[in-house]
């Protein structure tokens, strides 16, 4: 049965990555964790399960002429070598404390979508 999870919560993701561009994450670790990996566990495995998901939704939207390159290099660079901070960081941190950090995120997220939908 968590594999058949794993397989539809990969489905689901990549159909919403590919509609609104959101991160796999948002969906991954949460459910990651439901099935039994500790914060840690889930956020590291969410960030390779990610890497599929990215490289066919770039090549289909660059297939629309929706990619600007320099920007995503630019981006892509920036956020490369700052996740090295990050994971010095979460790796500090108890889990419990990552933990409703990534809740808070989420918190946020949904805040943000909120106020967007209704303007």
């Amino acid at each position: 049965m968590t594999y058949a999870l794993a397989v539809a919560l990969g489905l689901v993701a990549g159909v919403l990555a590919g509609m609104f561009g959101v991160g796999g994450g948002i969906l991954f670790v949460p459910t990651l964790i439901a099935l039994g990996l500790s914060q840690h566990e889930a956020i590291g495995t969410s960030l390779l399960a990610i890497v599929p998901t990215v490289l066919v939704g770039t090549w289909q939207q660059s297939r629309y002429g929706n990619v600007r390159w320099r920007a995503a290099a630019i981006l892509g660079v920036a956020a490369a070598a700052s996740a090295q901070g990050g994971v010095v960081l979460a790796e500090s941190l108890p889990a419990s404390t990552l933990r409703r950090l990534f809740a808070g995120l989420l918190v946020l997220v949904a805040v943000q979508i909120a106020f967007r939908a209704r303007k």
